[in-house]
């Protein structure tokens, strides 16, 4: 999958919207949802890479692997996929 930038806070909320993962570890049905649920609202940058047959965009397998959303200070991370258990970090920097 080729990598993909967003910087605009309406295309990345329409971009997670259309994710879902599945398989070992981390699960989501709307990946919007759990950005949402980590207190980013308003998400200024997303960065997404790699590819994992387990996660879907708009119904479409495969999609990414791994996805770097932040908002500010506060950082969601989403990797793992392709056969290996996938897994969440978040993190806020003083």
């Amino acid at each position: 999958m080729q990598a993909i930038e967003l910087n605009d806070p309406a295309e990345i909320e329409a971009f997670l919207s259309k994710v879902s993962l599945s398989g070992s570890g981390f699960n989501s049905d709307c990946l919007l949802v759990d950005v949402y649920d980590a207190g980013l609202d308003h998400a200024d940058f997303l960065k997404a890479e790699g590819s994992d047959p387990d996660a879907r965009y708009d119904g479409k397998s495969p999609a990414w692997a791994k996805y770097h959303v932040r908002q500010g200070k506060r950082v969601f991370m989403i990797y793992g996929g392709d056969g290996r258990e996938r897994r969440t970090h978040f993190s806020e920097t003083p």
